[in-house]
């Protein structure tokens, strides 16, 4: 069943979605609320999810309490009364961008109001070390603790099991699984971490390390997935301490017969004293093709292989049923009672398995799932209706109700109260990198956006996900280019990486879309930006691998039906069309620091001002609305500069010292020039800024507790509604304010 209008009761919800996280981080100390009350209001424009759900945690001791994690969009806490999710950590800035993956949550049973986020979304060299944020209030408030190590929430192995966890022994120790470094111990509740000295698995450069912490009863266990897991010395893959010191291997633990056996997640039935364990072949949540699930009984030491399914059969159509096993949740009400779900299986389609009797037998409840998709509708991808699901390795029981069961996919989360009815379970969490932001001066839509994966979105409302989902006609993955006619909005051209064709128009203002008649044959592999001139009578677009290698640029004067390369623009560079000159086109070449102009509707393109800062594909150049060449370049940490002759000479402004994303908006009421919206630094913070008097001031419009980690791609305000701003973020979708 599907609907075009979302209940009264979501729509009111989501209208009340003001962040309540009021906090600024601080190493080592109470974090502080902001002195100064925000001149502005922040919400998150509705869209439903669009990420990959990591990891979902009832809390064992208070109904209706969880908690999600994403691989780059933070922690959030949910709220039963309301049905909405509560986002956590929006207060960490520019600067901790790499915390906004989280890698592990942990709760204390004995202590409701406490809760745990190790934070570090790459591992990489380049990247910063993680931290961890500890909380006495349930996440209202967060005390930090810089590490000296890396973490990896969005590297392989991001969907397992949760690698943090409160010692059940004491609740003063708190264990800390890594990636590269082993495992770490605190004795103060997260301040101040060590080396756990006895635990003896070696690490690698290029392993997964610790890949799960679980409790069953008194007794710790630890997941490992650096070994080969075929039983060879020194390569176990599961580890357990009864004492609190000392780590052994388990003994008599399954190892694998031709491929490394990776623990993924695991699960303790305190009823039956069984821990249950899903394995891979590797970490996912991609590159699995074998698993299998096991239990131990942990007071006689017995192993049994409980898979429900093996992988490796056939399926109806002769293709491969390859998988392994991800999530697993025992059922804290019911004995014996438990769920496991398959990963990366793409011919059968993933699962969630039922079992309630230990494992003897198990129900497929994808065979009798009934889904209601109508409040997020983009999950259909533009199929007729949803599949079950995929990259399902966060899974979860309500440890108060047996049939309220939920799972994650790539996109989102799937919740159920009987077993059977399924919808998603997603308000208030808003995972989209977003890429492109277009707010029309006219039309039902003030907002359109091209996004990572999940191409472009027509938002007729900012309080419900968009009722047509997907822009399709073709359907992308992740747009790389959407651009609307200055001069006649109805006119909207969108590019990106898709199956079946990589460019479209509209001539509606972006409610629906026609595939262009021809492409260029580059296009369906290196889809880059695209442009229109004010009229819409000409298209210009350019072609970048995901390698980076560039290609000449294509233009088309019949509206895609056919294209002719032109040369002399530099290859990758982004087009820019002038607002109020149809016959113009801008272009700026990144790897010279030279800016190119076009005079003849982008036949032939001239070099004009050069010697400006190069050496950067993000540096971004932006035509200022209703204006002749008016054009405002952002080049990061140089600062932003400005030219008033169509870029044939440049001035630095100097009222910012870095500028990474520059928009335009309705101007300030007797203001003759747009207001001016900024994600860069005036002085000591990155931030967003506004100015209505052309640049020459600045204010800071956003506030400590709304910073939503890095914020750089792009930013437009609203040409209808002075002081609407619309904020791109990686990772926590769409931000947008208004004046209070």
């Amino acid at each position: 069943m599907s609907s075009s209008r979302p209940s009264r009761r979501a729509v009111l919800a989501a209208s009340a979605a003001v962040a309540a996280v009021s906090v600024v981080s601080v190493s080592g100390t109470a974090a502080q609320a902001a002195s100064v009350a925000p001149a502005y209001r922040w919400r998150t424009a509705v869209i439903g999810g669009t990420g990959f759900v990591t990891g979902v945690l009832f809390h064992p001791s208070v109904r209706g309490l969880a908690y999600a994690r994403t691989d780059i969009g933070g922690a959030y806490r949910w709220d039963d009364r309301a049905a909405r999710w509560t986002a956590l950590t929006d207060h960490l800035g520019w600067d901790d961008w790499n915390l906004l993956g989280v890698e592990a949550i942990a709760v204390d049973p004995a202590h409701p109001d406490r809760v745990y986020l190790s934070l570090g979304t790459y591992a990489q060299s380049w990247a910063g070390n993680g931290a961890v944020l500890r909380s006495e209030d349930r996440g209202a408030t967060w005390k930090r603790t810089d590490l000296s190590v890396k973490l990896g929430a969005n590297e392989d192995g991001r969907g397992t099991g949760e690698r943090l966890l409160v010692d059940p022994r004491d609740s003063d120790t708190l264990w800390l699984g890594t990636r590269h470094d082993g495992l770490l111990k605190s004795t103060d509740r997260g301040a101040t971490w060590s080396p756990a000295s006895t635990f003896q698995a070696t690490p690698s450069a290029s392993g997964q390390g610790v890949t799960l912490l679980v409790a069953a009863g008194r007794t710790v266990y630890a997941g490992w997935g650096d070994g080969d897991g075929k039983g060879t010395a020194g390569t176990a893959n599961l580890y357990r301490t009864t004492d609190g010191t000392t780590w052994e291997a388990v003994p008599g633990q399954p190892v694998g017969a031709t491929s490394a056996r990776v623990p993924i997640r695991a699960a303790y039935d305190r009823h039956t004293h069984d821990l249950y364990v899903t394995y891979g072949n590797a970490a996912g949540p991609n590159g699995q093709s074998d698993g299998s699930v096991h239990k131990l009984r942990t007071t006689t030491g017995s192993w049994t292989d409980v898979t429900p399914v093996q992988p490796g059969g056939t399926t109806a159509d002769g293709s491969a049923d390859t998988f392994a096993y991800g999530g697993v949740a025992v059922d804290a009400c019911r004995p014996g009672a438990l769920v496991v779900s398959t990963n990366n299986r793409w011919a059968d389609i993933d699962t969630v398995f039922r079992s309630t009797n230990g494992g003897r037998t198990w129900t497929s409840l994808k065979d009798s799932a009934v889904f209601d998709v109508s409040e997020t509708p983009f999950v259909t991808f533009g199929e007729d209706k949803p599949k079950f699901g995929w990259w399902i390795q966060a899974l979860a029981l309500d440890p108060y109700d047996s049939r309220h069961l939920v799972y994650g996919t790539g996109a989102t989360l799937y919740g159920t109260r009987d077993l059977k009815h399924w919808a998603p379970q997603i308000r208030g969490l808003e995972e989209t990198s977003v890429r492109q932001l277009i707010s029309p001066p006219v039309g039902e839509a003030h907002l359109l956006s091209g996004l990572g994966d999940i191409g472009v979105m027509y938002h007729e409302r900012l309080t419900a996900s968009p009722s047509r989902g997907m822009a399709s006609n073709p359907v992308f993955g992740t747009a790389t280019g959407l651009a609307q006619a200055a001069a006649k909005p109805s006119y909207v051209v969108r590019t990106g990486w898709g199956d079946k064709g990589n460019g479209a128009f509209s001539n509606d203002g972006g409610r629906s879309w026609a595939p262009f008649a021809a492409q260029p044959g580059i296009a369906k592999d290196a889809p880059g930006p695209i442009a229109t001139n004010a009229d819409g009578s000409v298209l210009l677009w350019t072609f970048v691998h995901w390698d980076g290698t560039k290609y000449p640029a294509q233009r088309s004067t019949d509206n895609g039906a056919t294209w002719s390369e032109v040369t002399s623009v530099p290859k990758g560079a982004t087009p820019v069309a002038d607002p109020a000159d149809p016959t113009r086109f801008y272009a700026y070449d990144t790897d010279s620091g030279t800016l190119y102009a076009s005079t003849d509707s982008g036949l032939t393109f001239t070099a004009r001002a050069s010697g400006l800062p190069s050496g950067d594909s993000q540096f971004e150049l932006v035509a200022a609305p209703g204006r002749v060449g008016d054009l405002w370049l952002s080049v990061k940490w140089n600062g932003l500069h400005r030219s008033t002759d169509g870029g044939a000479t440049f001035a630095k402004v100097a009222s910012c010292w870095a500028s990474y994303t520059l928009g335009f908006g309705r101007a300030a009421q007797g203001a003759a020039y747009p207001a001016i919206y900024l994600v860069g630094s005036t002085d000591t913070i990155t931030a967003v800024h506004r100015s209505d008097d052309e640049a020459k001031t600045w204010t800071r419009i956003n506030d400590d507790a709304h910073q939503w980690g890095w914020t750089g791609e792009t930013i437009t305000g609203d040409p209808r509604i002075f002081g609407r701003v619309y904020v791109a973020t990686n990772g926590r979708g769409i931000q947008y304010g208004e004046p209070v």
